[in-house]
């Protein structure tokens, strides 16, 4: 993944938290943060914690952060399957703006 779709896929994650589902588009920030630096972002304790949540989290809340940290990392993979959140697509302004 280059710079520019990192910074892309990021700028995504914050409109979206704001609409819909923060917590999946909070761990999906992070994963997509951990795909773009790799291993010097979080400890391999961190990423295998990050990773178990998607299945195993407390609640409900900590299972969205999984499944968005799982998304952001496959965001690099282009056979990836994503939990859904992924597929929203921003549709460009029309004439005026609008």
């Amino acid at each position: 993944m280059d710079q520019a779709k990192f910074e892309s896929e990021m700028n995504r994650a914050r409109i979206y938290r704001k609409i819909e589902r923060p917590d999946y588009w909070e761990g999906f920030a992070r994963g997509l943060r951990r795909a773009y630096h790799g291993a010097v972002f979080g400890t391999e304790h961190e990423h295998s914690h990050w990773l178990s949540l998607a299945t195993d989290g407390s609640d409900e809340s900590s299972r969205k952060r999984g499944r968005g940290y799982r998304d952001g990392l496959a965001v690099s993979d282009p056979g990836a399957e994503f939990d859904g959140a992924i597929t929203v697509q921003a549709t460009p302004a029309g004439p005026g703006g609008k």
